[in-house]
């Protein structure tokens, strides 16, 4: 089944998109412009940012052969060793069986290991070894620097703001 084309489906009266020079496409607005600019909706404009960013991470860890969801979870490990995969999911906004499979990876890949949990003997927690340490610590340099370029131009005070705000967000928007 083709989709119809945002031209096809507009009567040309009600038209708010200008026309490319082939009449009958609409020309998409670049970031920045129309309702993918200052007019746009919050939560779009976030998650558009989001997809740049991660579309850079992947772009910027590619050749570690990391991506940002393995990357996240070895970041997350890092932080909190001996987490479960549940955890792991809850923490990174991923699906238990999407941690799953980057786990079984990482393993694999002898960047993480996994221990029995001293009580619960069915729970697996999980923990960095020192290669995934050591790729860790590789991905974060690179990682520093798109943060950087994503602090571009803002004071220490600004940059502050911004990520309470951010984090306020997350934390009012999780209690509803």
């Amino acid at each position: 089944m083709s989709r119809k084309s945002a031209g096809i489906t507009r009567s040309k009266t009600a038209r708010k998109t200008p026309m490319s020079a082939d009449e009958g496409t609409v020309r998409v607005p670049a970031p920045g412009e129309g309702k993918r600019g200052e007019q746009g909706y919050l939560g779009y404009l976030l998650r558009q940012a989001h997809a740049a960013v991660r579309l850079t991470m992947e772009r910027t860890l590619a050749d570690l052969g990391v991506t940002s969801p393995q990357f996240a979870v070895l970041t997350m490990l890092n932080a909190y060793p001996g987490l479960s995969g549940a955890d792991v999911a809850r923490l990174t906004f991923l699906t238990p069986q999407t941690v799953g499979v980057i786990i079984r990876n990482l393993e694999r890949d002898g960047a993480i290991e996994m221990t029995p949990h001293p009580v619960h003997g069915r729970i697996q927690q999980w923990m960095l070894t020192s290669r995934g340490a050591t790729l860790l610590k590789a991905c974060r340099e690179r990682v520093i620097a798109l943060e950087k370029r994503l602090a571009g131009g803002l004071d220490a005070k600004t940059e502050a703001s911004i990520r309470r705000w951010l984090a306020g967000i997350a934390a009012d928007l999780q209690e509803g």
